[in-house]
């Protein structure tokens, strides 16, 4: 995906999932979280494991996400990705996936293009936003 595309997506995005959000304050799936939240947009946290991350409802799925998600934002391991592209499909209402650095799959490109969801993999949603809006 090429900057300009990029750009407005950030820009006009307002909600982001992410998904792979942890317990642990120190993981980078949390530091960013943080800084998606000081940039103004609403963050909905994923991860079948926890019930709430800093006082927010975490939803086990993106599928089980109520309304619209601009961005998914994933912090799972590449052998999984696939099966995040597909629980983003079945929500039905997604923007892009946005796969964090070292992150990749052709199939899950696959899957999120087949469905028409545009798609990011192997960069990092701060280090883009930052670059791209400052």
């Amino acid at each position: 995906m090429d900057d300009q595309r990029l750009k407005q997506l950030l820009e006009e995005a307002k909600t982001i999932a992410v998904v792979g959000i942890s317990s642990n304050p120190n993981k980078t799936a949390n530091q960013i979280a943080d800084y998606l939240l000081l940039q103004g947009y609403t963050v909905i946290p994923v991860n079948p494991t926890l019930e709430t991350w800093n006082g927010r409802k975490v939803y086990p799925t993106v599928e089980s996400i109520p309304g619209h998600i601009d961005i998914v934002d994933v912090f799972r391991r590449s052998e999984y990705l696939a099966g995040v592209a597909e629980d983003a499909v079945r929500h039905g209402d997604v923007g892009l996936i946005f796969n964090q650095l070292g992150l990749s799959s052709a199939e899950a490109e696959r899957i999120a293009r087949d469905a028409g969801i545009d798609y990011v993999e192997n960069r990092c949603i701060y280090v883009e936003h930052a670059r791209l809006i400052g």
